[in-house]
Formats: C-alpha cells, structure tokens, sequence
C-alpha cells in the first residue's frame, strides 16, 4: 500500500515541519520500503555534516536506523525515534528522528568520538554543543505523540479515501439500479396491456358462446377460464407494479431522498 496514493504530502511535510519547530526534534518520513516521503526539518550538523558524512559513522548510524525501533540512544549517545505508521495491520512507513541530547553532553566523549571516526575534536565538539538538550521525559512524550498524531491523521485520510470510492460505487450502482426499474416498470406495463386484452377477448368470446347456443358450450368454457387468467395476470401485474414502487422507494430513501405519495421525487 503506497501512502502517496492518497495522503497530501505537502501537508505532511508541513506538520513535521511545526512539529521540529515546537520539540526541537529532527524529523522525516519514509515509506514502507524506507524512501523519503518529506524533505528532513531540522536535521543537525552534529549528524549530517559530521557523523553521517564519514563512513564509519555512517555505517553505526545505517545499524541504528535498521535495528532500533520506538525510542533510543543511538551510537553517539543522542536519543533517535522511529514511529511505525501502520494502516489495517500493515506497515506503510514510519516517522524517523530525533537528534536530540536528554542531558548536557560529556565534550571528552565526544572528544573519544570524534578521534575513533578519524572527524576534527573542535568541529565535532562545537557541532554538539549545538545539539538541542531537552529531558529524556519530554523526548519520549514528544516521539510518541508524534507517532500518534501521524498514524491518527494516515488512517483518517485512508478511510475518507476508501468511503469516497464506495459512495461513488454507489451512486451508479443505484442509477443503474433505478434505470432496471424503469426497464421492468415498462415491461410490466406492456405485460398488463396484454392482460387486458385477454379480458376483451374473453369477454367477447363469452358473448359468441351466449349467440351459439348448445354448440357454444365448449367454447364458453374456455372463455370462462381465459377470463380467469386474465383476471389473475392482472391481479399478479398489480402487486409487480407495488413490489416495483416499493423497491424504488427503498433505494431513493437509501440515497436520502423521499418520494410522494404519486411517486414523485
């Protein structure tokens, strides 16, 4: 399931943006397969610049970002997030970021850092003293309502989706429904015609079978029963025409529409 087919990217990109400016949290979304979906907001230079554009740091930062998942530590001691997004019981991206130190950082440390990854100690150091410091509380609480602000919205945006394509299902299934009624109201129509027709010449041929006499008798019996099942045609003709009316209320009032008492919209 691709979340571009039916999220606003521009408005993601813009939540994450106000969501970085209030915590001071980096921020970025990837997709299921982990491609970016937003441009970064507030990445460091403490992990772009420095650790992420040397190799060996890279390669910590690509085993942190594989391995960890909800809130940690990363490699470097700064607090990372990675918030699944999930969509029916499926994955179909995540909410990556962080970059933020839970305490004022150890500069010999990062001093040590600094010398294993082979970076200059004063870049390194003047790069992390940079780093935004808020409590590991605030952090935390922070990654978490973003995780579920962000799965709240997806899912809303799905679901608005999927109904809008059901009720456009819908409508033209109900006005081909209703165009098949018109249909069978039509053919009903032309079928008690024919009935009705049966009645004339049943009754037409009753009086042929009076003028005969004794050698219409035969024949009278016939007229009589033809009478009959022209009577019960339309008898059942009636109550198609009121099974049809029916159903075709029933659809209007599923569309929230009413009819009157002629039919009439």
């Amino acid at each position: 399931m691709d979340i571009r087919q039916f999220m606003d990217m521009d408005r993601l990109q813009q939540i994450q943006d106000q969501f970085s400016k209030a915590t001071g949290l980096a921020a970025i979304a990837v997709d299921a397969k982990g491609e970016y979906l937003t441009k970064p907001s507030n990445f460091t230079d403490f992990c772009m610049r420095y650790t992420r554009a040397n190799e060996e740091g890279a390669r910590r930062c690509q085993k942190c970002d594989t391995e960890c998942t909800g809130t940690y530590f990363c490699h470097a001691g700064l607090i990372d997030f990675s918030k699944d997004i999930m969509l029916e019981g499926e994955k179909v991206g995540a909410m990556l970021g962080g970059q933020i130190l839970s305490e004022e950082p150890d500069l010999e440390k990062f001093r040590g850092i600094a010398r294993e990854l082979g970076i200059p100690e004063e870049d390194y150091v003047n790069a992390v003293k940079r780093v935004p410091v808020r409590t590991e509380e605030q952090i935390r609480a922070a990654a978490d309502l973003m995780g579920d602000m962000i799965n709240l919205w997806v899912n809303l945006e799905y679901f608005k989706k999927v109904n809008a394509e059901r009720i456009q299902i819908f409508d033209r299934e109900l006005q081909h429904s209703m165009a098949l009624i018109g249909d069978i109201q039509k053919m009903n129509g032309e079928l008690h015609k024919i009935s009705t027709m049966e009645t004339i010449l049943a009754l037409n041929a009753s009086v042929e079978a009076a003028h005969s006499g004794a050698a219409g008798v035969g024949f009278a019996v016939v007229a009589k029963e033809l009478s009959r099942h022209s009577q019960d045609s339309a008898n059942v003709y009636n109550e198609v025409f009121r099974l049809i009316d029916g159903v075709k209320e029933s659809i209007l009032r599923m569309n929230g529409k009413q009819t009157d008492t002629d039919g009439a919209l």
